[in-house]
C-alpha cells in the first residue's frame, strides 16, 4: 500500500460533505463573534470570573463583549447577556485521529478512557486511522454500551495502524539495514547483522551504500509529507460544523536510524582522499534535511477560524538501542508544525511516552470553558485574518483561546 503516512492528508475525504450540513453566516452589519476561552490557575480551570472581569480585543482593539457563559460539558452552567441574547451550541463533536505506526497499549487505554468519562450520548465522533475516516454521529447506547463500541473502535485503530503504515515501518528497517551496511563498511560486525556482500575495502561499494540510504531517505520523507491542501480542507468542513468541536492528535515521534557519529568520523579519516564519499558523508549525515513543507500560518489561521480545539498528544517512545547504530530524532518538523497549530486553536501540546496520561490532561483542559461573544466595531467582510487576544484583567492566569477567525 503506497499510501502518505500523515493521516489526516489522504482519509480527511471520506468525510461526507452531507456530514458538515449546517453553514454559519454572518450579518453584514451586526455580528457576534464566538470565543471559546479557558483561563487555568496552574492546572485549575477558574471558574467564578465574570462577563466584566473579560478584554478582548482584535487586531489590537479593546471590543465590546455582549455575553458569556459558562460551559460544563454540555451544559451552560451560568450566563451573563449584556446586549446579546445568543444560543449557544453545546452540542460536541469529537475528532480523535492516530498519526502513530506502532499500536500502543496506553493507546488502548486513552480509548478506553474516552469512552468511560469523556464521551456522552448524543456526542459525535470521528475517528482517522492511517486508513480510513469513520463517522459515529449522534453516539446512541440504545443497540451497543460504551464497552462494546470502545473495543470495537480498539480493534479497528489496531488493525489499521498495522496494515495503513506497513510500508512506512519496512522503509525504517531498511533504514537500519543500510545502516549496518554502513557499519559493516568499517569493519563494525552487528549483531543484527550486514545482508551486503558488497567488499568493505572499496570506495564504490561504499558510495553505493550511500546512494541507497538516500534513495531509501527520500522515500520516507515523502511517505511522511503532508498535503497542505488537505489540511486546510479538512478545517473548511470542520467549520462548517456546530458545536464544540474537539479533536484529539495522536502523534508518533519518528527515530531514524544513522551510523554512529565515531563511525562516520572513521570512515571520513579512511577515505579523505575520496572527495564525492566525503561529501556524501556529510551531506546525509551533517546537513540533510527535508522536513515538511507547508504555510504554518496559513494552515494555523484555518484552524483558527474553523474554531476546533485541537490537542496535540506527542508519543515520544524511547530510542531502541542497537550497536554501533544511531536512532536520530527525525520528526522536529512535525511537532513545530502541529504544536503550533494547536496552539493557534487554544489546544495543548503533550509529550510523554505515556499516551493515556497525555490524553487525560488534554481532557481535563477542554471539559470547562467560557464562551465569550463580542460584537466587532467596524465589521466588514474583507477576508482577512482578525487576530484576538482575550485577557483578564486581574491575576495571573493561564489563558487559551483561538488566535482569531477569517471575516468571510
Amino acid at each position: 500500500m503506497n499510501t502518505k503516512r500523515l493521516i489526516i492528508l489522504m482519509g480527511v475525504l471520506a468525510l461526507s460533505l452531507a456530514l458538515f450540513a449546517q453553514e454559519i453566516e454572518h450579518d453584514e452589519i451586526v455580528v457576534n463573534i464566538e470565543v471559546p476561552v479557558r483561563v487555568f490557575d496552574k492546572d485549575r480551570f477558574v471558574d467564578n470570573l465574570t462577563i466584566d472581569d473579560f478584554e478582548v480585543y482584535e487586531n489590537g482593539k479593546l471590543q465590546k463583549i455582549t455575553a458569556c457563559y459558562v460551559i460544563k460539558k454540555t451544559k451552560i452552567e451560568r450566563k451573563e447577556e449584556k446586549e446579546a441574547r445568543m444560543a449557544p451550541d453545546v452540542s460536541r463533536n469529537f475528532v480523535l485521529l492516530f498519526d502513530i505506526w506502532e499500536y500502543f497499549p496506553k493507546v488502548e487505554k486513552a480509548i478506553d478512557l474516552f469512552f468511560e468519562n469523556v464521551v456522552l450520548e448524543g456526542d459525535s465522533l470521528i475517528v482517522i486511522t492511517p486508513v480510513k475516516a469513520y463517522n459515529l454521529k449522534d453516539i446512541s447506547w440504545d443497540y451497543q454500551d460504551k464497552e462494546q463500541i470502545a473495543e470495537q473502535l480498539k480493534k479497528i485503530v489496531r488493525k489499521d495502524t498495522i496494515m495503513g503504515n506497513a510500508e512506512y515501518r519496512n522503509t525504517l528497517r531498511e533504514l537500519e539495514q543500510t545502516t549496518s551496511d554502513l557499519n559493516a563498511v568499517e569493519g563494525i560486525k552487528s549483531l543484527y547483522g550486514s545482508g551486503s556482500s558488497l567488499p568493505t575495502d572499496d570506495a564504490n561499494s561504499l558510495d553505493y551504500i550511500l546512494q541507497k540510504y538516500r534513495t531509501i531517505l527520500t522515500r520516507l520523507n515523502y511517505l511522511r509529507d503532508v498535503d497542505e491542501q488537505e489540511l486546510a480542507r479538512f478545517a473548511e468542513l470542520l467549520k462548517d460544523r456546530s458545536g464544540q468541536k474537539i479533536a484529539f492528535f495522536f502523534s508518533q515521534r519518528e527515530m531514524v536510524a544513522q551510523p554512529m557519529p565515531k563511525i562516520i568520523a572513521s570512515l571520513e579519516s579512511r577515505f579523505q582522499d575520496k572527495h564525492h564519499i566525503l561529501m556524501g558523508l556529510h551531506d546525509l549525515f551533517s546537513t540533510y534535511r527535508e522536513g515538511v513543507s507547508i504555510d504554518a500560518d496559513k494552515i494555523k489561521k484555518a484552524f483558527s477560524d474553523s474554531s476546533i480545539l485541537i490537542h496535540f498528544l506527542y508519543i515520544t517512545k524511547p530510542a531502541e538501542y542497537k550497536e554501533g547504530i544511531l536512532f536520530k530524532e527525525h520528526s522536529e518538523d512535525i511537532f513545530k508544525a502541529f504544536s503550533g497549530i494547536a496552539r493557534s486553536t487554544g489546544g495543548l501540546t503533550e509529550s510523554s511516552a505515556n499516551a493515556e496520561a497525555s490524553f487525560q490532561k488534554a481532557v481535563t483542559a477542554t471539559e470547562s470553558y467560557y464562551l465569550l461573544y463580542y460584537r466587532p466595531s467596524a465589521y466588514k467582510r474583507d477576508g482577512k485574518f482578525k487576530n484576538i487576544k482575550v485577557k483578564v484583567k486581574a491575576g495571573s492566569y493561564k489563558i487559551t483561546h483561538r488566535s482569531g477567525y477569517i471575516a468571510n
